[in-house]
């Protein structure tokens, strides 16, 4: 990996957990941590674009409150959808509620 790319993770990971609201944070910090260095050029790109959105818009995308915008690229934001749900299970889903 070359320090360009280091440089990008980090970056990429500081706006991630330093977002403003504890909710996204808490979701997307994790998620970049795991995964951002596994994404393809163009997946990082994809996630930059998502991460420049308002917290609330993204945090609702990624919830699923609504649905995003057609320029958000839905395979990334499918993959966030899939962790927060595998990571963070609310009590009523474990149970079947």
């Amino acid at each position: 990996m070359s320090i360009h790319d280091e440089t990008r993770l980090k970056r990429l990971s500081f706006r991630a957990w330093r977002r403003g609201f504890r909710e996204a944070d808490l979701i997307l910090g994790p998620f970049v941590d795991a995964y951002a260095s596994d994404l393809s050029p163009e997946g990082l790109d994809a996630l930059e674009f998502l991460l420049a959105y308002p917290d609330q818009d993204l945090y609702g995308w990624i919830i699923q409150r609504e649905p995003p915008p057609p320029e958000v690229d839905l395979e990334i934001l499918g993959r966030i959808q899939a962790f927060r749900k595998t990571v963070y299970q609310l009590p009523g889903a474990v149970r079947g509620s």
